[in-house]
């Protein structure tokens, strides 16, 4: 049986060696069909959902230096980890509980950094990393475009009528 705890231990340390962040989810009212169409969805951001022990997932959190996620290993949970993009996969697993109703985010950890249910929320619900790219993008030809035509206009101003 200890060898069984110890491979069970090791395979959620490789789960969360895949990432710098963690998501832990109460699955209790998923079916088989569920975590399918859950893994076809977080397949898109090269993420993956592992159901695991709850005495495992402690053990291997402790190792990764991972705290204060005792209250959240309560009923049965599932991981999401993998991927490059937090933010993206926490607006899949949102957006996956707001079509369902079925998976429940219990708390996340992004670069050892807890965040609450209702803030994985909030971070879901921010835009993403190109439309805030493309939205600063906006601001600074703004800016610019109103720096020639203020240009533009002292010229204009300084230039004898004909």
């Amino acid at each position: 049986m200890r060898a069984e705890k110890n491979y069970l231990i090791a395979e959620v340390e490789s789960h969360l060696k895949k990432s710098d962040y963690v998501i832990l989810a109460n699955f209790s009212k998923v079916t088989v069909a569920d975590v399918a169409e859950l893994r076809k969805r977080l397949d898109a951001e090269k993420a993956e959902f592992h159901v695991v022990k709850n005495s495992s997932f402690r053990v291997a959190a402790k190792a990764f230096g991972l705290t204060d996620m005792e209250s959240s290993l309560k009923g049965p949970t599932a991981i999401v980890v993998g991927g490059k993009n937090p933010y993206g996969i926490a607006k899949i697993v949102k957006k996956y509980f707001t079509d369902t109703q079925k998976l429940e985010v219990k708390t996340g950890v992004i670069d050892k950094k807890s965040f609450t249910a209702k803030e994985m929320s909030q971070l879901a619900e921010l835009p993403s990393f190109e439309a805030l790219r493309s939205q600063l993008l906006g601001l600074f030809m703004q800016n610019a475009a109103a720096f020639v035509r203020v240009l533009d206009a002292k010229v204009k101003k300084e230039q004898p009528a004909a």
